[in-house]
C-alpha cells in the first residue's frame, strides 16, 4: 500500500503518542495532536475527522501495516491508547517493499541537488543511507561512520529523545568528574548534541534556573520519569552553539579574536577543514595566521593542544598563556 506524506505524518504522530507512558491520549487528544502537525506543516485543509483517526489506528494494527501492539485502557467510560510494550515504535520496524521504493525515490530527487551550492551535505547522506539501508546489493562493507559504540551511557540516548519528544521532566542522578558521588537534578531536556563522538543533552536545571545545562550522558548514573509541568523552551540552539567550538559555554564570557599561527605542515589542513565558520586566513612567509570570532573554552584549548609543535597562540593573551602553562605540566610527566 502506498502511503502518502500526510499518512505518513499521521502516523507518526499517533506512534508517537502510543510511546508515551507520561500521558494518557484518548482519542480526542490524538486526534488534536495529528490536526495540530498537520496545520502546522500543510495548512487546515489538511485536518482529518474522528473517521479517519480510527481508520489510521485500524491500518497500523493490521499486517499490512505494522501490526502495532495497542492497548486500549479504561478510565472510568472512557478508553485511552498506548503500546502494550512502550519501546515499540514503527520506526524500529524493518521496511517493507513500498517504503524501500519510496526511500529509493527520495534518494532519486535528493541525487539531483547534490551538486548545487548549499546542498553538499546531500553528496554525504545519500551514500549513507544506500549503505545502512541495503539499498545496494553488495556483500562488503564500504561506509564506516565515527563512533563509539563502547561508550557508556548510549542507552540513556534513547531515553532523552523520547524525554524531549514527549516533554517529559526528568529526575536524573549524575556524576561529574569533579563529583564523589552523583547528585541528583530535576531536569527538562530541550537539546541533544554530538561532539568528539561523545553525546550531551541540554536542558533546564530546575534547582538553579538555568535553561542551558550540560549533561554529558555517559555521565548519568540513573534517569526516572517524573509527573511535573514542562517548561518550553525558546532557544535557538544553532545560534547558541556558533560562538563555541565543543558544548561549553560560560554565560559570562564574550566573543573573542582568537588568532593561531600555523606551520606550513599544517596549513593544508586548517584551509580545508576549517576550526570554526568564522575562520579567515592570512598567508605570512610560509606560516598561516588563522582568526576565528569565538568564546574561548576548553575544547577549543584541547583542539589547539592536539597541533602540537604545529601551532602557536598568538592572541588572546590569557589563551596563549593557558595553553603555555598546559605545555609545560604536560612536559613534566617526561
Amino acid at each position: 500500500m502506498s502511503i502518502n506524506k500526510n499518512a505518513l505524518l499521521r502516523y507518526q504522530v499517533l506512534d508517537r503518542c502510543f510511546r508515551n507512558p507520561g500521558r494518557k491520549y484518548f482519542w480526542q487528544d490524538l486526534l488534536k495532536e495529528i490536526n495540530n502537525a498537520l496545520v502546522e506543516y500543510n495548512g487546515p485543509e489538511s485536518k482529518i475527522k474522528r473517521r479517519q483517526l480510527f481508520d489510521d489506528i485500524k491500518f497500523m494494527e493490521s499486517d499490512q501495516g505494522w501490526s502495532i501492539p495497542l492497548g486500549r485502557e479504561k478510565e472510568g467510560r472512557k478508553v485511552y491508547y498506548r503500546y502494550k510494550d512502550t519501546n515499540f515504535s514503527i520506526s524500529n520496524e524493518p521496511l517493507n517493499e513500498s517504503e524501500v521504493n519510496q526511500i529509493e525515490a527520495a534518494i532519486s530527487v535528493l541525487s539531483r541537488f547534490s551538486g548545487a551550492p548549499q546542498f553538499e551535505w546531500v553528496q554525504e547522506l545519500i551514500p549513507v543511507l544506500q549503505d545502512r539501508l541495503g539499498l545496494k546489493e553488495t556483500s562488503k562493507e564500504v561506509i564506516s561512520i565515527e563512533s563509539n559504540i563502547d561508550l557508556k551511557g548510549l542507552g540513556n540516548l534513547t531515553v532523552f529523545y523520547e524525554a524531549i519528544i514527549n516533554e517529559q521532566v526528568l529526575d536524573v542522578h549524575y556524576q561529574d568528574f569533579k563529583s564523589d558521588k552523583p547528585f541528583k537534578l530535576t531536569f527538562h531536556p530541550y537539546y541533544l548534541k554530538q561532539y568528539n563522538t561523545r553525546w550531551f543533552v541540554f536542558g533546564l536545571n530546575e534547582e538553579l534556573d538555568i535553561p542551558t545545562w550540560n549533561l554529558a550522558l555517559d555521565r548519568v548514573a540513573s534517569i526516572q520519569q517524573t509527573q511535573k509541568s514542562y517548561t518550553q523552551c525558546n532557544i535557538d540552539w544553532d545560534s547558541h552553539f556558533y560562538d563555541i567550538i565543543g558544548v561549553t559555554k560560560k554565560p559570562d564570557e564574550k566573543l573573542q579574536d582568537v588568532i593561531l599561527e600555523f606551520s606550513k605542515d599544517s596549513a593544508p589542513y586548517v584551509r580545508t577543514k576549517p576550526l570554526h565558520p568564522s575562520q579567515k586566513t592570512e598567508q605570512k612567509g610560509d606560516k598561516l595566521l588563522v582568526t576565528i570570532q569565538v568564546i574561548p573554552n576548553y575544547e577549543l584549548e584541547s583542539l589547539i593542544l592536539s597541533f602540537g609543535e604545529n601551532v602557536k597562540v598568538i592572541e588572546p593573551i590569557i589563551l596563549r598563556e593557558k595553553i603555555i602553562k598546559h605545555i609545560k605540566s604536560s612536559s613534566e610527566n617526561y
